[in-house]
């Protein structure tokens, strides 16, 4: 059994996070519920700050908003010293009506629109990651129209095939994502961006993808894309001011995982970062910028159930039975073991102290298969009980629905034994807020 952050075992046996029973969470707020633990969340940001300035103090730390983002997680990183990156409009209001800088924002997406565009020169938003030359040239055009100029970053692909799922590959040459390196469309790019009128380039951007364990793919990105600096001073004159190599950095979900820690990922890169510098000549210093998010977000994140239907099935060509345990959400709240085969840990978390002696299936109560953990040891297990999945601090909330119109659950931060809802639970009725019967369907 391995607890992260705040979690503890309480003296009556149940699963506490932050100082809070969460039976007494349950009990307040209900089921399904998102519990995030606000100390290990600050731990995890300064782990980022002091592991990368203690080595290469001009380095700046943007989270990754789309692994979860609302507005009091905004007031927090802003507290951090963060920056913040955001890939949407929406994404984009969350943060400036939470009081968010908007020169600390940097602005991603491989379609942003011509509104999105506007709203980020209008703002002020610190940088746009231009990711391809169509957006390069509606941006000028744009910050042209409005006597501006917006400050952007070249997003870059560096070839690089990450050993990592399908789905959550974005550096390598057959992605969506980027101007590749190898064909010269990077180069071009870099050209075309210095002759604009509207454009100032401050440098470079790649992400290679995410849930990485370990630094291979990071360090040859973080050398690509220094070699590629070089290349752009000695053919433009062009010195970049800013180097980003992306986010990615993975996290322990399972036994048998085991991703570097943050000061170690922190020590590889900024190690790779000042060789690679002083090997290819580059005589100035770039800021050098990381945009984490579920190694910051992941661990603090718990997500509880109550555990409904109990079903012992035999099991098809095999023999043997199946035993499914029925919980009160699923894909609407965690959709990830559907995308990508994602695994989880979880305990009884009202029998902590009990030994796991069943095997069964989580299932969750969406008309689909909804299977949350294909196979999981715990006590005896009765409808009532608590289930707390562990690590769901990342792309959890986030990627949420409303499938079977099932509600929304509520988010809470917990700290010195305090609970603060940060995000209500959504009701019936927010369901069909939206909802318009046209007038010939109302007689």
């Amino acid at each position: 059994m391995v607890l992260f952050g705040t979690q503890e075992i309480n003296s009556q046996g149940h699963l506490a996070i932050g100082g809070c029973d969460v039976l007494d969470l349950v009990r307040q707020f209900g089921t399904p519920l998102y519990v995030m633990d606000e100390e290990l969340i600050r731990r995890n940001c300064r782990e980022y700050l002091v592991g990368f300035r203690s080595r290469y103090p001009k380095t700046d730390i943007a989270f990754a908003g789309k692994a979860f983002l609302n507005m009091a997680m905004c007031r927090l990183l802003h507290q951090e010293g963060l920056y913040l990156d955001v890939a949407s409009a929406g994404e984009i209001h969350t943060a400036l009506l939470a009081g968010f800088p908007a020169d600390r924002l940097f602005f991603h997406g491989n379609n942003k629109s011509e509104e999105e565009l506007r709203m980020a020169l209008e703002k002020g938003i610190g940088r746009v990651v231009v990711d391809n030359l169509g957006e390069l040239d509606l941006l000028n055009r744009l910050a042209t129209e409005e006597g501006r100029k917006a400050d952007i970053l070249l997003r870059l692909t560096p070839g690089i095939d990450p050993h990592t799922h399908r789905l959550i590959r974005t550096g390598q040459a057959d992605t969506k994502f980027g101007l590749n390196i190898k064909d010269g469309s990077a180069i071009g790019a870099v050209q075309q961006a210095l002759s604009m009128p509207g454009i100032t380039l401050r440098g470079f951007h790649c992400h290679v993808g995410s849930q990485l364990l370990d630094t291979e793919a990071h360090r040859a990105a973080v050398r690509i894309m220094i070699e590629f600096t070089k290349e752009v001073l000695d053919r433009t004159g062009f010195a970049a001011d800013e180097i980003n190599t992306g986010g990615g950095l993975g996290i322990r979900y399972v036994e048998g995982q085991k991703p570097p820690t943050i000061d170690e990922f922190a020590a590889d890169i900024t190690d790779t970062f000042l060789k690679t510098l002083n090997e290819v000549g580059l005589n100035h210093e770039p800021r050098l910028i990381q945009e984490p998010g579920r190694s910051i977000v992941g661990p603090a994140g718990t997500t509880l159930y109550t555990v409904g239907t109990i079903k012992t099935v035999p099991i098809t060509d095999s023999p043997g039975y199946r035993t499914y345990v029925a919980i009160d959400g699923g894909m609407s709240d965690n959709p990830r073991p559907a995308l990508y085969d994602a695994v989880y840990e979880a305990f009884l978390a009202n029998k902590m102290k009990e030994e796991p002696t069943n095997v069964v299936t989580i299932s969750g109560k969406h008309c689909e298969t909804d299977t949350l953990i294909q196979s999981i040891q715990v006590p005896d297990v009765v409808p009532g009980d608590i289930l707390a999945v562990q690590c769901t601090g990342a792309y959890n909330y986030t990627m949420s629905s409303n499938y079977n119109r099932f509600p929304r659950p509520a988010v809470v931060l917990v700290a010195n034994g305090k609970p603060e809802i940060i995000v209500r639970r959504e009701t019936l009725d927010d369901l069909v807020s939206h909802d318009v019967i046209p007038e010939r369907l109302s007689k």
